[in-house]
């Protein structure tokens, strides 16, 4: 499986960004799909989930301030984060849980700051 995130950058405190994470490769038999993120000094925490069945999960820093999707026609998967926070300054990193192996993107940079 290959993930390729995009759409991190810089954006002031309370705006907001949408992550867009492009899949290939065997991804039919991937059983979750997740944004993790980590800050310096910190390790990877999970964001948000979503299973092959569209149950998603969030962290509770994160409820009511973003939404995990995926478009399986174009097999890519979004992060949209609202009301975003210094706090939230991070590289976010997508991932697919297949066949108990977690594969990794390069993450993309998101920094929240005024």
């Amino acid at each position: 499986v290959h993930l390729v995130e995009s759409g991190g950058g810089l954006v002031q405190p309370g705006g907001s960004l949408r992550l867009s994470c492009e899949a290939s490769g065997s991804i039919f038999s991937v059983a979750a799909w997740e944004w993790y993120r980590q800050s310096p000094g910190k390790e990877r925490e999970l964001v948000a989930r979503i299973t092959r069945d569209g149950i998603t999960i969030y962290t509770d820093s994160m409820k009511g301030r973003c939404t995990i999707s995926r478009d399986n026609a174009k097999n890519t998967i979004y992060l949209q984060m609202n009301s975003l926070k210094p706090e939230d300054t991070a590289v976010y990193y997508c991932s697919a849980f297949r066949l108990g192996n977690n594969y990794w993107g390069q993450g993309t940079q998101v920094t929240v700051s005024s």
